[in-house]
């Protein structure tokens, strides 16, 4: 008898998107697998949802997870989407169930760890207290301040041709507002953002946001931190700003959270810059992911 397929209510909705979710159960009425799917509402995104399919290990190869992508696929569809993706460890049991479900894989990337106990210390703390000429090195947690929330919500563009491949991924689009709401959506989950950022000082002036590096710190300052984005705008780019910031934003997680345990990041594989940096520093691949799109 085929696992019946129920819908749920997902509390989870966020200024950029709202989640629809799915439970897969037994005869016996048991969990056996669930579906979530993510369509994200912003200006630039509204095209794309994004899949997260799981099912016990005991009952794959059973149509559960058959049952749960059809359901998810019919609502993509019914909510107007052209894309669904949906991401999975490479070699796993997942990459084989997209690629045989008519997925395509867009994007490969790489996931790294800096293991804070065997950071190189010596040579971060220099590639921060390198001198750039008109640029400064500014940082915050949590809400940026206000006088550096527009141009922050601007340098976000430094994000829109980061290498993507052949994902749909759309364009986001920033402002002050958002900036405010994903930060207060962090803390709201118990964790802390820290910011470090590059401000242009070449006109004289305080300086204005050209490049930042966010890093997500659990709550309880232990574990790993995850960092989210790193970007430079393509007019400031050259100058060494990016491997500046995270060597910097490194330094921040060593003083204020003593006992992370390392800081975790991924990196598309067609981003030579962002890997050079990442290998500069010291962060060690971990494992390799797939990204896979299908085109509805």
């Amino acid at each position: 008898m085929p696992p019946r397929v129920t819908p749920l209510t997902d509390p989870e909705t966020t200024p950029s998107s709202r989640r629809l979710a799915w439970l897969a159960s037994g005869t016996d009425g048991a969990p056996v697998g669930s579906a979530f799917l993510r369509l994200f509402t912003r200006e630039g995104q509204s095209h794309l949802a994004e899949l997260e399919i799981a099912v016990h290990p005991a009952e794959r190869r059973q149509g559960v997870g058959g049952r749960l992508l059809d359901a998810a696929v019919s609502a993509a569809r019914e909510e107007g989407r052209r894309s669904l993706v949906a991401q999975a460890e490479a070699g796993s049991p997942g990459d084989l169930f997209l690629a045989a479900r008519g997925f395509r894989r867009v994007l490969a990337l790489t996931y790294a760890r800096l293991p804070m106990a065997d950071a190189d210390v010596a040579s971060i703390t220099e590639i921060a207290e390198r001198p750039h000429p008109d640029y400064a090195l500014t940082h915050w947690e949590g809400v940026v301040p206000s006088g550096l929330a527009l141009s922050f919500a601007h340098s976000r563009r430094a994000m829109d041709d980061m290498p993507m491949d052949d994902t749909d991924y759309g364009t986001v689009v920033w402002d002050v507002d958002r900036v405010v709401s994903a930060a207060e959506a962090v803390a709201k989950r118990g964790e802390t953002l820290h910011t470090v950022a590059v401000l242009d000082r070449s006109d004289g002036s305080d300086g204005s946001v050209v490049g930042f590096c966010e890093l997500v710190v659990p709550g309880d300052g232990r574990g790993d931190a995850q960092h989210y984005g790193t970007g430079v705008l393509p007019e400031h780019r050259g100058h060494g700003l990016g491997l500046w910031m995270k060597a910097e934003s490194i330094r921040l997680a060593r003083r204020h959270h003593p006992e992370l345990g390392g800081l975790l990041t991924d990196t598309a594989d067609s981003n030579a810059p962002m890997r050079r940096i990442n290998d500069a520093l010291g962060y060690l691949p971990t494992h390799s992911a797939v990204e896979y799109q299908l085109d509805l």
